[in-house]
């Protein structure tokens, strides 16, 4: 604001500036590692419309999912691509002190998940199968213990989002949202009772990563807005369906591609965390934004391993 001079107009731009340079981070971070779909990765990370609306303004939304993009850029390139520089280190730092400083269950979510990647891409390139069966519990368990380290150190001066006040947080955040201040809203959902416990917030799960994922559906549209909102969820969840079944022959080894799993673990774990801790559709909307990219890569990603192995299993057949 100090730049523009308090214009309303200039500040915006450089916002959404901002927002476009974590997006094209993030699109340069998966056409690396898939040059082949730079279409489809393009569509991913820089079209889609709801990420696109929310992620483009003056709002603490446009910051994070920039930060986002250009935290997960700068992971790859110093862990797994190994290009090291203090100038990359330190953007690095900015990245994740930015969505530390504005909204930290972003980063709660980010870091296990980016280091389950790292660990499993770096897992990936070891060629002797005997040394990675060896290794394997070893490793799992290293991914899961540094998650979980950097986790509890992210929250330690942060008491909202202890692990044993988390779900407290989630019921106290959900309803304020849907019984006051988006009582008058009109889009309000409900998942069931949450009562402030770790098991009512698990037992909800399905319902939640539901709900951000393939909700509202047509018959809740009570705004144009929302009519929007539910056109772009009933096209992820029609191309999930058409992904499952695509891929249904060889789903489990998808599994075992580290960049299938970040995105997956990223994507469903921030839908869990958003849809049970919102209760109003029109909030839920913006909040969901930083997970959209990631579930969609997950998808093309899925159908591209089907499409590899398809080929494989061609050529075999062939020769």
């Amino acid at each position: 604001d100090l730049l523009t001079f308090s214009s309303y107009s200039g500040t915006a731009i450089l916002f959404s500036a901002f927002s476009f340079c974590g997006a094209w981070m993030l699109f340069l971070t998966f056409y690396k590692i898939k040059p082949h779909l730079n279409k489809v990765i393009a569509i991913a990370t820089l079209f889609i419309p709801s990420v696109i609306f929310w992620g483009s303004g003056l709002l603490k939304d446009t910051l994070t999912i920039s930060c986002l993009g250009i935290a997960t850029y700068f992971i790859f390139k110093m862990v797994i691509d190994r290009k090291f520089s203090f100038l990359t280190l330190v953007l690095l730092v900015m990245s994740l002190y930015g969505l530390y400083g504005i909204k930290i269950y972003i980063l709660l979510i980010f870091l296990p998940a980016i280091i389950l990647w790292v660990f499993v891409f770096n897992f990936e390139r070891i060629q002797s199968k005997v040394i990675r069966i060896l290794i394997a519990p070893f490793v799992f368990t290293l991914a899961l213990g540094s998650g979980y380290y950097a986790t509890m150190n992210a929250v330690e001066d942060n008491s909202k989002y202890a692990f044993d006040t988390l779900a407290k947080t989630a019921q106290v955040t959900a309803y304020d949202i849907r019984f006051w201040t988006g009582r008058d809203a009109g889009s309000g959902y409900t998942l069931g009772e949450l009562d402030g416990t770790l098991t009512s917030m698990i037992r909800l799960s399905p319902q939640a990563i539901n709900v951000s994922l393939f909700r509202p559906y047509l018959w809740e549209v009570k705004n144009p807005l929302m009519l929007l909102a539910a056109l772009e969820s009933l096209f992820l969840f029609v191309f999930t369906v058409y992904v499952v079944i695509r891929s249904s022959g060889n789903l489990l080894q998808a599994f075992k591609n580290p960049t299938i799993i970040f995105c997956l673990v990223f994507s469903l774990v921030f839908a869990f965390a958003v849809g049970v801790s919102t209760f109003n559709f029109g909030t839920l909307m913006r909040y969901k934004i930083p997970l959209m990219p990631f579930y969609l890569l997950a998808l093309l990603f899925l159908i591209d391993y089907s499409n590899s192995d398809r080929k494989l299993a061609a050529l075999d057949a062939t020769e």
